[in-house]
């Protein structure tokens, strides 16, 4: 029998508990999941950073720890949390991740803003450039930038992407490097934001990224709100410099009411709601992890302490 402890806030035991159980029988698994086993019995740990738990050192016999957040980088930095950490790559949020990012560049690349507020009974038959005229960078190539950019290649877009390691996407001008960012953001009509929230990321569309953008540029952030620094994003759509943006993401979390995001004509606020993890594919995810645990296999997922991701 594996003990298996899920560390989550109590509305996610209702959520997770029917599909881990499922997802457990699915893989041959003998598991005993609970709330409350004594720390010391416990091999792996289902866990969400939000939760209560936050000393891992009772835990001597875990085997990982297996985060239900895409992120991690709220604890990368507990520095009780020894064990293998494992972040979630769930198909049902990469899904939906491409799903919404699809959906916010057609958006953009078809000007539909622009014909749903001026409709004003003029005719003027201004047609959209055709995918293959419009240039995209994405940056951030992990599974979700690999997932949106297969997408929107489908599409027919040039797509460039850039990561902080080379990376070789079919079909991607694919870059990296300081120089290689300078690249991508000049190619970049519209801007998808799929970074991890680091060190190295913070503010890296700042005053200086967004003057290397094409003038009326547009941004699209589901990735971490610190990417973007928030004032030098704000002077840019003021001055007419970037076109609009859209952020789901924000350092701050619900968006407090008085953020001058939710009333600027170039900006569309939506509520964190790009992608979210859906519980029967991520207890699938989980499952083979344990699984894996047990068979003595490497850990699918497991976090770049170094890296943060």
């Amino acid at each position: 029998m594996i003990n298996v402890q899920f560390a989550a806030l109590p509305e996610k035991w209702d959520k997770y508990r029917n599909a881990l159980h499922a997802a457990f029988e699915k893989f041959g698994l003998s598991v005993d999941l609970r709330q409350d086993h004594a720390p010391g019995d416990v091999g792996y740990v289902v866990y969400a950073p939000n939760s209560s738990l936050q000393d891992f050192t009772p835990y001597t016999r875990c085997k990982a720890v297996l985060n239900l957040w895409a992120g991690v980088e709220t604890i990368t930095g507990n520095a009780t949390l020894t064990q293998p950490l494992c972040r979630m790559v769930d198909p049902g949020l990469t899904q939906g991740m491409v799903e919404w990012v699809t959906g916010h560049v057609l958006r953009y690349h078809l000007d539909i803003d622009h014909w749903i507020a001026t409709q004003d009974g003029s005719w003027n038959p201004v047609c959209p450039p055709l995918a293959r005229e419009r240039n995209l960078t994405i940056l951030g190539l992990g599974a979700l930038g690999q997932a949106c950019a297969e997408s929107l290649l489908g599409f027919g877009f040039n797509v460039t992407g850039w990561s902080r390691r080379q990376k070789d996407v079919d079909g991607v001008t694919c870059l990296s490097g300081t120089d290689g960012l300078a690249q991508a953001l000049s190619a970049a009509e519209i801007l998808v934001l799929l970074l991890p929230d680091t060190a190295a990321t913070t503010n890296i569309i700042d005053a200086e990224a967004l003057a290397r953008m094409p003038k009326g540029a547009r941004i699209i952030n589901p990735g971490r709100g610190p990417l973007i620094d928030d004032a030098a994003l704000l002077a840019a759509l003021d001055q007419g410099q970037i076109e609009h943006a859209t952020l789901d993401v924000f350092r701050v979390e619900p968006l407090p009411k008085d953020n001058p995001y939710w009333v600027h004509p170039k900006v569309t606020v939506t509520p964190h709601i790009a992608a979210e993890t859906r519980e029967i594919t991520a207890a699938e995810v989980i499952a083979e992890n344990i699984r894996r645990g047990e068979a003595g296999e490497d850990f699918i997922n497991l976090v770049d302490r170094a890296a943060g991701y």
